[in-house]
């Protein structure tokens, strides 16, 4: 019964990956087309004793420690917040969803756009307020360049971690509450103690997602800086090796390294936050 999908899950997903192994296992030629020889694991040794692959990998996980922390937290409190019922709560819904609906090069370009040197918004507020000198370079600088990034990544997508959190709040008892003030505990004491520990199945799933995305991340950086200033993430390493630098064996060594990464990621999640996606998913078949 489930040959035909396991068939084409393997045709989909399964022959890309095992083509990028083979190709990482040789070295091609950038004038002869066709041309290549077999050098085993060379071109992963290449890349693990390279300066440019370690500084992506930092680069990478610098960006995913502070962006998905932050994106829970907003998005968190964003899902309260929309959570409660008071008048226009469908309209704020939909204005809060907004970006999260909004295409990430559009976005990209939007937010380069802002932090434009010159005629940027951040750069004309702050040189008004006597903040900054006028001409600050912000994504030509390391540390603005991947704060810009980062802030542009968490505007995008804690509306996205608001929505899983507030459909997790969706299913929490009302009589709950009603319990609890009968109890004498306020507000804080209800969160942390009664809707925290229920919301967190919501917040695991919704911190899966964001993290193995964030270890991917890859057209953010690109639009925004080219990957320059301290921004080159690993996906967007294995693009310029493998298009703009044309080095196909190199470039396939660099993604299988990302996806196994990302499949060692995966698994720690799995393994360590397994039960509360069934809790999810059990939840959601009553």
């Amino acid at each position: 019964m489930v040959a035909p999908a396991l068939i084409l899950m393997a045709g989909v997903a399964g022959y890309p990956v095992l083509y990028a192994i083979w190709l990482s296992l040789h070295q091609y030629s950038v004038i002869t087309p066709g041309l290549s020889r077999f050098v085993g694991l060379g071109n992963y040794a290449e890349q693990l004793t390279s300066r440019a692959w370690w500084e992506a990998v930092r680069n990478t996980f610098l960006f995913t420690a502070i962006s998905v922390p932050l994106e829970l937290v907003i998005g968190i409190g964003l899902a309260l917040l929309l959570n409660i019922a008071f008048r226009f709560r469908t309209l704020l819904r939909s204005i809060v969803l907004l970006p999260y609906a909004i295409l990430t090069v559009v976005s990209a370009v939007t937010w380069r756009t802002i932090f434009d040197p010159d005629l940027g918004l951040v750069s004309t507020m702050l040189s008004s307020l006597g903040l900054t000198d006028a001409g600050v370079v912000w994504l030509g600088q390391s540390g603005y360049a991947m704060t810009v990034v980062i802030l542009a990544d968490v505007w995008k997508t804690a509306p996205f971690v608001a929505l899983l959190v507030l459909a997790g709040l969706q299913v929490i008892p009302a009589d709950l509450r009603e319990a609890s003030q009968i109890d004498g505990a306020g507000a804080l004491r209800h969160f942390w103690s009664i809707t925290l520990p229920l919301l967190w199945p919501a917040i695991a799933l919704a911190m899966i997602f964001r993290t193995l995305d964030a270890l991917r991340v890859f057209d953010l950086p690109f639009v925004l800086t080219r990957g320059a200033y301290g921004t080159e993430t690993m996906s967007v390493l294995a693009y310029q090796t493998l298009r703009g630098n044309q080095l196909i064996g190199e470039g396939s060594a660099v993604s299988i390294l990302t996806f196994v990464i990302v499949m060692f990621v995966s698994f720690l999640y799995i393994r360590f936050a397994g039960g509360n996606i069934r809790s999810v998913v059990k939840g959601g078949s009553r």
